[in-house]
C-alpha cells in the first residue's frame, strides 16, 4: 500500500473509501499541509436520507476527524431540477415549502455525525438555493454554460444510460451537471472548498466541476469518489425486507435499523465495520479472525456501533436488548413493530393471514397466505399451518400476540380495550 502523508488520505484508503481521485498525490500533499474544506451534495427529495447516503456522510465525518472542514450541501436549488444519475424517469417536482421542510428534517441526521459551529474545522450546512435561485439565465449561460460541450455531456453515464434505455431526459435535467459544477465553484469562492466527495456514479459530474473551477477561477480543485457499495451476493446495498433503510428516526425505528445491520451477510462484516463505524482498524482486524458462529458476535458489534452513531447509545442498547430477548430467548422485545387491535374486534376472530398483513409482515393478503402455506409464519413462536385459521383474543399472552415471518421478521399485536 502506498504511503500517504496526510491522516485524511491514510484513513480514507485504509478503510476502503477510495475508488477514484482526480489527483491523489496532490490532494494528499494539500491535506498534509493544512486544513482543507470538502463537500458532499444532497438533494432534498424526501424528508430523510437513506442508507445509500451513509457512505458519503461517513466520508465527511472522516474529514472532520482528521482535522479538516466538511460541508454538507443541501440542494435547495438543484432539488427543483432532479439529478438524472441512476434514474430511469423524471422525478416529481417539489415546491419551495416541501423542499424546505425536507431540509429541516434531514439536518437532524447530519447533527448525529458531524459537529457544527464556528471553529475552523466545524462543519457547515449550506444550501445551493442561496446562489442558484438568484442566477440570471443569459449571463449564466454566457459565463458558465459556454465551458460545457454537449458532446462531452452526452458521454456522461447519467445522460447516456437514460438515452440508451430510450427513457425521456428533459432539458431541465440536462442542466443538472452544469449546476453541480457551478456549486463547486461557488463553494470555493465562499468557503475555500477544494474537494468534492461522492459516490462513483457522480464521477463525471465531479470532474466537470473540477474542470470548471480551473477555467473560471483558475483554482486547483479535487474530486474523490467512493465505490458503489454492494453486498457479497452482488445486491445493491440499502434495501430491507420492508423497503428503503431510512436514516430518519421518524421513518425507521432504531430497532429496525439495528436489525438491518445485524442481518449483514458474513462476507460483508469486515468491510462494513471499516466504512460505517469508528472502531479502530486493529479491533476490526481482530474481529476478522472470527469464524463460524462467532461471526454473529461481529455482526452484533457492527449493529450496535452503527446504531449508536445514528440513534445514540441508549437507543442502540435498547435495540440490542430487544433483539436478544426476541431471538435468543424467544421473548417479546419492547421495541418490536407494534399494532393495536381492540379486544372486542377479536371476539369473533380475525383470519390469521389478515393479521400478518395488518402487522406489516406481508404486503398483501395474498402474500400473507403464501407465507403461511410456505411454512414461514409463526404465531407466539408456534408454526401456523392453516391459512384460514381464525385468531381470537384467547391467543394473547399478557395482552399481546407475537407474529413471526421467517426467523428475522417479527411484530406484535397489542390488545386494547
Amino acid at each position: 500500500m502506498a504511503q500517504y502523508r496526510s491522516e485524511l488520505i491514510q484513513t480514507l484508503t485504509a478503510r476502503g473509501f477510495l475508488h477514484q481521485c482526480t489527483n491523489l498525490e496532490a490532494l494528499d500533499a494539500k491535506a498534509a499541509a493544512g486544513i482543507i474544506t470538502g463537500y458532499v451534495g444532497y438533494d432534498a427529495t424526501a424528508d430523510s436520507l437513506h442508507i445509500g447516503n451513509l457512505v458519503s456522510i461517513m466520508m465527511l465525518r472522516r474529514m472532520q476527524q482528521a482535522g479538516h472542514r466538511p460541508i454538507a450541501l443541501m440542494g435547495g436549488g438543484t432539488t427543483k431540477i432532479g439529478d438524472p444519475s441512476g434514474k430511469d424517469e423524471v422525478r416529481s417536482l417539489l415546491d419551495d415549502a416541501a423542499i424546505g421542510a425536507n431540509i429541516t428534517a434531514i439536518q437532524a441526521t447530519f447533527d448525529r455525525f458531524l459537529t457544527f459551529g464556528g471553529a475552523p474545522t466545524d462543519a457547515i450546512l449550506a444550501n445551493n438555493a442561496k446562489w442558484l435561485d438568484e442566477l440570471r439565465y443569459i449571463p449564466f449561460l454566457r459565463d458558465v454554460g459556454r465551458h460545457f460541450t454537449v458532446n462531452r455531456m452526452l458521454t456522461m453515464d447519467s445522460v447516456k444510460l437514460r438515452l440508451e434505455r430510450e427513457q425521456p431526459l428533459t432539458f431541465l435535467e440536462f442542466n443538472y451537471m452544469i449546476l453541480q459544477g457551478y456549486d463547486f465553484v461557488e463553494l470555493y469562492k465562499r468557503y475555500g472548498c477544494v474537494l468534492q466527495l461522492g459516490g462513483s456514479d457522480q464521477w463525471g459530474n465531479i470532474v466537470q466541476g473540477v474542470d470548471l473551477g480551473r477555467r473560471i477561477v483558475d483554482a486547483e480543485l479535487f474530486g474523490f469518489t467512493c465505490p458503489l457499495i454492494t453486498t457479497s451476493s452482488g445486491a445493491k446495498m440499502g434495501k430491507s425486507v420492508s423497503g428503503a433503510v431510512w436514516l430518519g428516526s421518524h421513518r425507521l425505528s432504531a430497532y429496525d435499523y439495528y436489525q438491518f445491520w445485524r442481518n449483514t451477510e458474513d462476507g460483508d462484516v469486515s468491510r462494513f465495520l471499516k466504512l460505517f463505524t469508528d472502531l479502530p482498524l486493529a479491533e476490526i482486524a481482530r474481529l476478522e479472525q472470527l469464524k463460524g458462529a462467532e461471526v454473529n458476535d461481529a455482526k452484533k458489534i457492527l449493529a450496535l456501533e452503527t446504531t449508536t452513531l445514528l440513534h445514540g447509545s441508549d437507543a442502540a442498547h435498547d435495540a440490542a436488548e430487544t433483539a436478544r430477548r426476541t431471538f435468543e430467548q424467544g421473548g417479546i422485545g419492547d421495541d418490536l413493530p407494534t399494532i393495536e387491535i381492540n379486544a372486542a374486534a377479536l371476539k369473533a376472530g380475525i383470519p390469521v393471514w389478515e393479521l400478518f398483513q395488518r402487522a406489516g409482515l406481508a404486503a398483501s393478503n395474498g402474500e400473507a397466505r403464501r407465507l403461511i402455506r410456505g411454512g414461514g409464519a409463526k404465531l407466539n413462536d408456534q408454526k401456523c399451518d392453516e391459512e384460514n385459521a381464525v385468531v381470537t383474543a384467547d391467543a394473547a399472552v399478557d395482552g399481546v400476540i407475537k407474529l413471526s415471518a421467517g426467523r428475522k421478521r417479527h411484530a406484535i399485536v397489542r390488545l386494547i380495550s
